[in-house]
């Protein structure tokens, strides 16, 4: 036993303010969505829902006009909220995005972090490490809060053999935190009964968190659910940025060519709102389509939370408790809007869905809002473990310096 209360707090003492530093920033960006939707609700939130949406190919061009040239328009995610503005994925910079109000076809904003949450999110992912994350060679952040989280795993264990010959003594005292003996008690309490009502909680955001910090722990946590790692393709990738690649030029060229006029044939026959005369929607933009597919994969899917429309490809969210990234996946002839094949996420890869389930476990995501609240309230008792260790520590030593000179006469 002796060796475990060593173990656990030469562990803790160098790496507890990192721990501390990372439960906190990853308790603040457990409501992030919310928070976010809610300070930018004139971004995230139509004016006014009244009326039908503008068509899909119009709104594109809407976006595509405000555009460089060295952006494209990937996809366009379409909520069953029907107050949510459509979101217009971009090409870059990663993760890039703009909103437009279906109904009006104004641009309300951009995807754009609360500083306060990117703030978070560097220092829970990297430790604000200036060098960039994606890039290549050893990033000190990263590594650290890894090697941190490591530590943080092996604290919690040794923490539970040491409160096990005192729980099987008084579990009731052992589990309680109350003021009994005062502020050092409270203190005491808070160290020994929360590590252990956050305990498993914890243990669960730390282990799916390390998948993100090491590569020989991540093929591992794999093998032992399993599944053989596979890296994931990585949003644009595939066949959505392949038939980009193919057909994003030769719809800008059909695009530009109905903006400036150079088709004649399709000039004549169009009035200037770019409408054919006989009453008719216009096709020939690289969006044309999307509008047909959406419709359809929506009646198909009433329920569904988000529909995403993209170039030759869509994805539709189940919507389902657990994994929030489960999603089908389709394709569909660009020109005459067919679907030609559909991937069942039942029928998909097990590292895809176990990919899937790390992240909702992590995050507390995978039961709703109550686990996400018990997620928030662990990752701050889980904060909180090094400072009440670090306090009981100094306590320990101050109580042994002030009873040494009694020993020394003795």
């Amino acid at each position: 036993m002796k060796i475990f209360r060593k173990l656990h707090l030469w562990l803790s003492v160098p790496f507890g303010i990192i721990i501390t530093l990372i439960c906190f920033s990853g308790a603040m960006l457990i409501f992030e969505p919310e928070i976010t939707r809610s300070v930018k609700s004139d971004v995230y939130y139509v004016s006014s829902s009244e009326g039908q949406p503008l068509p899909m190919d119009e709104l594109m061009e809407t976006v595509k006009a405000t555009l460089p040239d060295s952006v494209a328009i990937k996809g366009v995610t379409v909520f069953s909220d029907k107050e949510r503005t459509y979101q217009v994925n971009l090409s870059k910079p990663r993760r890039a995005s703009l909103f437009i109000d279906q109904y009006s076809g104004q641009i309300t904003g951009k995807y754009e972090r609360i500083g306060f949450f990117s703030t978070m999110f560097k220092l829970h992912r990297w430790l604000l490490d200036s060098a960039n994350p994606h890039g290549e060679g050893v990033k000190v952040g990263k590594l650290l809060v890894g090697i941190s989280t490591l530590i943080f795993v092996i604290a919690l264990i040794t923490g539970v053999i040491i409160w096990l010959p005192r729980a099987r003594k008084n579990f009731r005292r052992s589990i309680s935190i109350s003021f009994r003996d005062g502020w050092r008690g409270f203190w005491k309490g808070l160290h020994v009964a929360g590590g252990m009502y956050a305990l498993i909680f914890v243990l669960a955001m730390s282990l799916t968190g390390l998948t993100w910090s090491f590569n020989w722990y991540r093929s591992a946590f794999y093998a032992v659910c399993g599944v053989e790692y596979t890296p994931r393709n990585l949003e644009g990738s595939g066949n959505e940025k392949s038939s980009e690649n193919r057909h994003g030029k030769e719809g800008r060229e059909r695009g530009d060519r109905g903006r400036h006029g150079h088709d004649n044939n399709r000039r004549d026959h169009r009035g200037e709102n770019g409408e054919r005369r006989g009453g008719g929607r216009r096709h020939h933009s690289e969006f044309g389509r999307w509008q047909q597919v959406y419709n359809e994969l929506r009646a198909q899917n009433p329920e569904s939370p988000q529909i995403t429309v993209g170039a030759e490809t869509a994805s539709v969210s189940l919507g389902v408790t657990g994994n929030g990234r489960a999603a089908d996946k389709y394709e569909f002839n660009r020109r005459s809007g067919e679907i030609s094949s559909v991937s069942k996420y039942a029928d998909s890869e097990g590292a895809d869905k176990l990919r899937g389930w790390i992240y909702a476990v992590h995050t507390g995501s995978w039961g709703g809002l109550l686990t996400r609240i018990l997620w928030f309230l662990s990752a701050l008792l889980g904060a909180s473990l090094p400072l009440t260790g670090y306090y009981i520590w100094i306590k320990h030593l101050g109580k042994k310096k002030h009873h040494k000179p009694i020993a020394t006469q003795n």
